[in-house]
Parts: structure tokens; sequence; C-alpha cells
């Protein structure tokens, strides 16, 4: 029979982590004088890019501290790995900023709210995940024009909302709380008693999701030449592999990505294999997106099913080591693109049907993530966001990462530390203060290595 450690055991795991690293020191940040510089970091990770993308990497990362937090979580890593932690482990996103989490379609066909990027996930450290979710909020704060204290206030909301939400999960079963998720309807629901967003404005976001489907994706990714549709060239952002810059003979490329597409098939379930084989692959395009991803590979699928108007996308998004890998070791999984889609289901309440991973045999051996490229997303735009706004969002999230924590770490034991009070939020939110200020000083010195022409910068795409 297996041994379960009891709920006193639990508890008290959490309090002798509490002694061995009180919550208070999780305030302090005082940079290595031997930290890696920023630059150098972003360099590197450049080389296993497409250099011709790389450009417009920095042309998005440029356009505020903001946009140049969002790309930088590599950086954030090499600085989180010197900072205390409790011990305490559960899988982690590696990469929880505001702009991470968002709307999307259940298997059940609900929109629901989660993180919905995995790109870094491994098992860590959960305060590395609350440390950056919580400085985005005081870097979106000073974006956006707000003073200290309504910053503060925000970015205080992501730990009080972690802590109040561990604490509840912690008194669920474990079925209990894998099948804990947040409707639309809940966001709704909330925002009502806490006075965030009106009414009007979280409907007009769920109706601005909704309309993500794949036949609007049809009417903007692609166009039908001699009656049949194929993905459209808006270079340099999208373009199908036809007119791949660079290549000798695309088609070869092509094949190469058919091919890896035929193994993606074996990772999913049965009936959903049989689902996808009732769909042709017709067209295959590369589509840039995000900050942080601009310059990995990634293509987009075109399939066509009963007909032209019952189209299906898919993304294939490459996946490469996680950047938390230099200091939490590698992930047991060799396939990274299987870390990605491994990760997600562990952190997610409700995940994409087609979630997939393959590998690339003919395009050098690279790892890619298959998932549905739109299905009902949204996601918040900071841009033209209040006070009140980003505070009920800052709550939204923290929840958000405590249910996708507690699903894989222990949630009595994380709650004993974080404690009732209001002790770790202090903390969380020095930090991210401290944080913010890093993050500008390392933007700086990021302009300045464009300026002097040491990075090489695209207009604005």
């Amino acid at each position: 029979m297996t041994e379960k450690m009891s709920k006193a055991e639990r508890k008290e795991l959490g309090k002798s982590a509490r002694r061995a690293t009180p919550r208070d020191v999780h305030g302090d940040w005082t940079p290595d004088p031997a930290r890696p510089d920023p630059v150098s970091l972003l360099e590197e990770q450049n080389q296993e890019r497409v250099p011709w993308l790389v450009p417009i990497r920095h042309a998005r990362m440029r356009v505020s501290p903001f946009t140049f937090y969002r790309g930088s979580a590599r950086i954030m890593a090499a600085d989180l790995a010197g900072t205390p932690t409790s011990g305490l482990e559960t899988q982690i996103g590696g990469d929880a900023h505001l702009s991470n989490f968002g709307a999307y379609a259940s298997p059940e066909r609900q929109l629901v709210f989660d993180q919905n990027d995995f790109d870094e996930t491994l098992p860590g450290p959960w305060e590395w995940d609350l440390k950056r979710l919580a400085a985005s909020f005081i870097i979106a704060g000073q974006h956006l024009g707000f003073t200290k204290s309504e910053c503060r206030r925000a970015t205080s909301e992501v730990t009080r909302s972690y802590r109040d939400a561990m604490a509840g999960f912690a008194k669920l079963g474990f079925l209990e709380l894998w099948y804990n998720y947040v409707s639309a309807d809940d966001v709704a629901q909330a925002s009502r008693l806490a006075k965030g967003p009106s009414a009007a404005r979280v409907k007009r976001f769920q109706q601005h999701a909704m309309r993500k489907n794949n036949l609007q994706a049809l009417e903007k990714l692609a166009e039908k030449v001699d009656g049949h549709y194929r993905i459209r060239t808006d270079l340099p952002v999208l373009f199908p592999l036809r007119d791949l810059p660079d290549v000798a003979d695309p088609s070869v490329f092509e094949a190469a990505a058919t091919a890896a597409f035929e193994a993606y098939k074996q990772t999913v379930d049965d009936h959903m294999r049989f689902l996808l084989d009732r769909y042709a692959l017709v067209d295959i395009g590369v589509k840039v997106v995000g900050v942080g991803s601009v310059g990995t590979r990634c293509l987009v699928l075109l399939l066509e099913g009963r007909d032209d108007q019952d189209p299906l996308f898919l993304q294939a998004k490459e996946a490469s080591a996680s950047v938390l890998e230099d200091h939490l070791g590698p992930s047991r999984y060799d396939n990274h693109g299987r870390r990605v889609v491994e990760g997600q289901r562990l952190m997610q309440a409700e995940t994409d049907i087609f979630l997939g991973w393959t590998e690339g045999k003919k395009l050098g051996g690279r790892h890619f993530y298959i998932r549905q490229l739109r299905d009902w997303k949204g996601s918040i735009e900071v841009e033209g966001g209040t006070r009140k706004q980003l505070v009920f969002y800052a709550g939204l999230c923290g929840t958000t990462l405590a249910r996708g924590h507690a699903r894989s770490g222990d949630a009595a034991a994380i709650r004993s530390y974080a404690g009732g009070g209001v002790a770790l939020d202090k903390a969380i939110t020095a930090f991210a203060e401290s944080y913010a200020a890093q993050n500008l000083e390392n933007f700086h010195r990021f302009e300045e290595a464009i300026s002097s022409g040491r990075l090489e910068v695209a207009d604005l795409v």
C-alpha cells in the first residue's frame, strides 16, 4: 500500500519550510555582481532562432519596458536562480506574466480562463512563477502611468489571491481539485462582486474571443486561388512554405513538415487520430507570433474537412530547452514538445483536444508541439486598462496560478508556508518593485545595444 502524508504532516512541512526560509526574505533582490549580461543572454538565445526573424523579435521587445519583459524569460530565470525558495516544488509555467493568461474554448465548448503559455514549463519552485507574475503587474502599471501605491495594490492582490485560493484548494480532494476550472461566467460574476470591469466590457471580451474560430482564421490567414484555399502572404509575419526565404527547394521543407505532422498523429488518442484523418492537409505556412517566441520556427497548418467551409487550423510551434533547465536541470522528456504538452496538461484545467508533439527528423531534428491555432482565444490588452481593471485581473491571475500549482504540488504545505497574513504579500510586492527597476535597467541596456549596432532591429511589425 502507498503511504500518504497526513494533513497534519503536510501542514507541518509548510511550517518547517517557513522556519528554514522566512517569508520576508522573498522581498530581497540584490543583483549578483557576476550576473550574466542580459543582452548576451538574448544573443545566445538568438543563436537557435531563424536569423532573419530575430530583428522582428528585437523590434517587438523594444516597444516598451513591458514588452521587453515579455521577451526576457531567460534573463529573469537566471536572476531567480539566486533567490531564496521554500523548497516546495510544483510544475511551473516558467513565464507567468500577465499576458500569458487568457480565455479559450474547453472541449465542452465553454469559454474558460487559464494560463495559456507553457513553452518554459518544468518542475520547480512555485515562488518563481509568483514573482514573475507579480513583477509583470508592477511593470504594466508603470507602463499605464499609475502611481506607486496603485501599482503596489495590483501586485499585492496577485499574492493575496494566490494565498486565499491555495487555502481553498488545500481543502479539496484531489479529484475535486482536478475538475476545478474558471469559466467566463465565473469571471463575469466575480467582476460584479468585486466591482471590476463592467458587465458590458466582460461581455465584449467574451464575444471577441468567441469570434476567433477556424472560419475567422480562414478569412484572415488564407486566400482562394484556382478554387482552393491556401495560406496568404503577408511578409514578413505570414507566408506559405513555398515562399520560404533562403531555401533552395521549399518543397523539401514542406515534405519534411508534412512527415512531422503525420508523426504528431501518433501522440494523440486513437479517437482524435480518427478525427484528424478525416481532414486533408492542404497548406502549411509560417506565422510570426508573440514577443518572446519570435524567431522560433512556428508553422500554421491549414486542413480541410467536409468542404472548404469546414477548415481546421493547427499551430506547430518549435519547442527548445526550457530557459529554466540551466538552473533546475534537464527535463525528464527527450522531446521538448512533449515537455510542453505534459506540463500544460498538468497545470491547465481544460486542455486543447488537439494537443500533441512531434519531431522534425528532416528539419534539423527540432521538436514541436501542436495545438489549435484559434479556438475562442482571448487575452487581456494592457493598453487602456484602468486601475480597477488591473487589480481585478491581478486577483484572477493569482487565483489561476494557484490552481495550476495545486494540481501538481502540495497545496496544504504551500498554504501553510504562505500563511493567512500579509507577510508574503509584502515580500513579493517588494521583490516585484525592485525587479521592475532591474527590468528597466535591462531594457536600457537593450536599447543601447540596438543604438550601437550590436543588435539588429527591424521596422515594427
